[in-house]
């Protein structure tokens, strides 16, 4: 099975303003063409031998699977919590001209 060329990359955080900095952070690194923030979202997890209910805000990153290190790291290393959830999901099939636009938006050269 050939690997994919594109990536949807998810992580949470705790407050509106923290996924604003995530997702804009990720775009301004040219690691994401785009990064969604959804409202919050309950979630309910272990943690530490309890369970825990907590509001999250998702942010779905947009990328090339190739940046997807790179991607992790940045998000990695601004994250606050823990154990961040940052979870990969292939994009099998996509609109041609849009998966063209992420593409040139997470290119490195595109920086230059």
């Amino acid at each position: 099975m050939t690997e994919p060329a594109w990536l949807t990359v998810l992580t949470t955080t705790d407050s509106e303003e923290k996924a604003h900095l995530l997702a804009r952070g990720a775009v301004e690194a040219r690691l994401a063409a785009c990064a969604q923030i959804s409202a919050p979202v309950t979630s309910v997890y272990r943690w530490q031998n309890a369970i825990e209910t907590t509001e999250e805000w998702q942010v779905l990153f947009k990328t090339k699977a190739e940046r997807y290190d790179e991607l992790e790291a940045h998000l990695a290393a601004a994250h606050d919590y823990d154990t961040p959830e940052i979870i990969a999901t292939p994009v099998v099939r996509g609109n041609a001209g849009y998966l063209a636009w992420v593409t040139a938006e997470t290119s490195s050269a595109a920086a230059l």
